[in-house]
């Protein structure tokens, strides 16, 4: 029985002390302190820059919500609304295509580290991507870095990578000092194609963002690059993580256009989800990512521009590094894209949430609803949209089904015309905020929360 009892005791040891031996293998935290949600390009005339269509729609019957097409009635053809105006740099741009040349990528870091990697996509893509070299460094101004901040990325121990189709493929990490709020450039050279056969860009339009496109050849980490053109879009990066300090997390902003920023001022960085970064990085205690989940004209059930909301929340939400809590702000393209259609209904909206909301519970998250903002005047409006815009803020704010509400209806609305913008909120389409508008958004939310 003694003999019995040691082993038994020995057993509970060594089995209590594996748990332990793992965790301290598996390294430094990574958290994500930038990300962006990907859709398909499918080639032919679609946008590679600025603001408008979704990924397979012609430029020029883009819906001004940045939508697919509008049904014009129930059962009846679709009717394209009128075309959007040009974001970034104006107009609708020809695709961005890539053949040896280096995608020079920008995007804006939320919280900082001391080591820092990359999150390569191919989502949609059917057939392997080359990737020649890879750089990170910090932005000195427009389409030139710091050179001293030049960081050669590696894949594997190799300096050259390949992302499968439908795969990710995550950079080495490299040790750099990346500060909160900063400009990381990301270099990629292709010296493949990219673009120009059958296999669509895993991308994201709209990004209200500069990027740039070198002349031929390899320019990945110059300190200055002579670029051939600029974009508006994020080409298969997914996401940057860094090395974060203990207690670090990160909040994912999950939503369509008004998330993404659609209408606020290029190369700002203005949209309400960049304000919220700010506020949090100007807070003691932990640090907290804002991670943008928005994708212009994307739906709770339909698909469209991008997948729908329910057929994407993993990939672009619950999969995110060092992801705890998640805004959702998404249903206000489901309601105008049916116009007068009596479905989908207030209740299929509500059902769609709730599976949201069970989802990120079910990882441990925690999950706040934001009201739809108004949106008479909107080229899709109609009366029956109106209420159930109506009926779905209601139950977000009364049924608790959510952690915690952010009222985003009440802050952007004209209490003289509460189905109206407030003006100096409105960008003008009657849908989307202004810069103004994002800014009181981001200032909403109540920091407490996180």
């Amino acid at each position: 029985m003694r003999i019995r009892t040691r082993l038994l005791a020995l057993v509970l040891v060594v089995s209590t002390a594996v748990p332990a031996f793992a965790q301290g293998a598996r390294g430094p935290k990574w958290v994500a302190t930038w990300a962006t949600s990907l859709v398909a390009r499918a080639q032919g005339p679609a946008l590679g820059g600025g603001r408008g269509p979704g990924p397979a729609q012609p430029a020029p019957a883009a819906p001004a919500v940045g939508a697919p097409a509008v049904p014009a009635a129930p059962g009846g053809p679709a009717a394209a609304a009128p075309a959007a105006p040009g974001g970034g740099r104006g107009g609708f741009p020809a695709p961005v295509t890539v053949a040896n040349q280096t995608l020079r990528q920008v995007v804006r870091t939320s919280i900082g580290g001391d080591r820092v990697r990359i999150v390569l996509s191919n989502a949609f893509g059917t057939a392997p991507l080359e990737i020649g070299a890879a750089h990170v460094a910090l932005r000195d101004r427009d389409a030139a870095v710091r050179p001293a901040s030049v960081r050669a990325l590696t894949f594997g121990g190799s300096a050259a990578g390949r992302i499968r189709p439908g795969a990710t493929l995550v950079s080495d990490a490299v040790d750099m000092a990346v500060p909160a709020l900063a400009d990381l450039v990301v270099d990629l050279y292709l010296p493949g194609e990219l673009g120009t056969g059958p296999s669509p860009v895993t991308t994201h339009n709209g990004a209200s963002q500069t990027n740039y496109l070198s002349a031929a050849g390899n320019h990945s980490g110059a300190p200055t690059l002579a670029a051939e053109r600029t974009a508006g879009a994020w080409f298969l990066l997914a996401r940057v993580e860094v090395s974060a300090a203990a207690g670090a997390s990160a909040v994912v902003a999950f939503g369509d256009s008004i998330t993404d920023g659609a209408r606020s001022t290029t190369d700002m960085n203005s949209r309400w989800p960049d304000v919220l970064a700010r506020r949090l990085a100007a807070r003691s205690g932990p640090p907290v990512a804002v991670l943008n989940a928005g994708i212009s004209g994307n739906q709770v059930l339909g698909d469209g521009a991008g997948v729908s909301a329910l057929a994407r929340f993993d990939r672009d939400v619950l999969m995110q590094t060092g992801v705890t809590h998640v805004i959702v702000l998404e249903g206000i393209n489901d309601i105008g894209i049916a116009r007068s259609n009596p479905t989908p209904s207030a209740a299929d909206l509500i059902a769609g949430h709730t599976q949201l909301i069970e989802r990120a519970r079910a990882r441990g998250l925690k999950v706040y609803g934001a009201t739809l903002l108004p949106f008479e005047g909107a080229p899709y409006y109609s009366a029956e949209g109106e209420a159930k815009r109506q009926a779905l803020n209601q139950w977000i704010r009364m049924s608790g089904a959510y952690d915690a509400v952010i009222d985003f209806d009440r802050v952007t609305r004209d209490p003289s015309a509460p189905t109206k913008f407030l003006p100096a909120y409105d960008s003008g389409d009657h849908l989307h905020p202004g810069d103004a508008g994002y800014k009181a958004m981001g200032e909403a939310v109540d920091l407490a929360l996180f």
